[in-house]
């Protein structure tokens, strides 16, 4: 077997931890080779530290200051957006590819199971969000098969899964899944709105997806939207429809043609619902935690076949 390629995770919050156990238990293809932090005092850190994982309190200087650094190939981002454009500037001096998990989207917009292929070379690639990762797959599979004026998204996740880093970030988070929603996923037009749900215990992540799509026959969109949650789910496990996909013809005079009015041109339009839930795989994390856990699933699939194609 080939070396394996070297990764450092920047972030010793909850999504990079996880991201490490990922790395540590799943990947055959990457080795975590640093874990850096800027609080000493972090859960991550330590939990690195009595795995034997090098690190660093010093942030992204204390990285690029690492006896290995030069054999680091890939960097993931757990941080926040501001955070990363101080890092993806430090970072820009090295040959390291960037995977990046915060919603700054300094690189092109990444969701494995739709355009990680013609991605592959791009030096810093951004993972959306957790309502991108889950829901775009969906539109995408969606617009495939027929023109999609208009697509809205929910995100539910557990309050209790929103770290201060979610909650810092909850505008980019609207406006990076919106616009991913367009440039990804295929609709002319898109909109994203997160929920974070209080109750307890808590619940699982769940998604919705609306979409308006100009008619065609619907078992044609169910059979592709079946096919792609079935490509997701290869790389996050716990993700699933939760019913059949809903599919209604919209009336010449329904109140939702205005949302379309010039994408649609007057043509026959549908309705398409499809209900989602994902559920962690609880390597740090509860399992209800899927918002975390997808990003983390899907960065590392990132990762990986970047190693796999180097």
């Amino acid at each position: 077997m080939s070396a394996r390629t070297k990764v450092a995770i920047i972030g010793s919050g909850n999504i990079g931890t996880d991201l490490m156990f990922k790395v540590m238990r799943l990947s055959e293809s990457l080795e975590v080779a640093a874990m850096v932090g800027i609080d000493a005092a972090s859960d991550g850190l330590a939990r690195a530290n009595r795995l034997g994982v090098p690190i660093t309190t010093d942030g992204v200087d204390g990285l690029l200051a690492m006896p290995n650094f030069g054999d680091i190939g890939i960097v993931f981002d757990a941080t926040s957006a501001g955070a990363h454009l101080k890092n993806d500037a430090a970072l820009q001096l090295s040959d390291v590819k960037v995977v990046d998990l915060t919603p700054a989207a300094i690189g092109p917009f990444v969701v494995p199971a739709v355009n990680l292929d013609s991605l592959i070379d791009s030096r810093n690639v951004n993972m959306v969000t957790c309502g991108g990762q889950a829901t775009i797959p969906i539109v995408a599979a969606i617009a495939r098969m027929s023109p999609v004026p208009y697509a809205e998204i929910v995100a539910s996740i557990a309050s209790l899964s929103a770290g201060p880093g979610t909650r810092a970030n909850i505008d980019e988070f609207t406006e990076t899944t919106a616009r991913a929603i367009e440039q990804v996923g295929g609709a002319k037009r898109g909109k994203a709105i997160i929920v974070l749900n209080p109750a307890d215990p808590p619940l699982i992540m769940r998604d919705t997806v609306l979409a308006l799509a100009e008619a065609v026959d619907p078992q044609s969109i169910r059979d592709s939207i079946e096919a792609m949650v079935a490509d997701v789910a290869k790389y996050v496990p716990g993700y699933r429809l939760r019913q059949q996909v809903q599919i209604e013809a919209v009336a010449s005079n329904d109140p939702r043609r205005r949302l379309v009015a010039q994408e649609s041109a007057g043509n026959d339009l549908l309705q398409v619902t499809v209900f989602l839930e994902v559920e962690g795989a609880a390597h740090y994390l509860p399992s209800y935690a899927g918002n975390l856990d997808i990003m983390t699933s899907a960065a590392l699939r990132v990762a990986e076949v970047q190693a796999v194609r180097a």
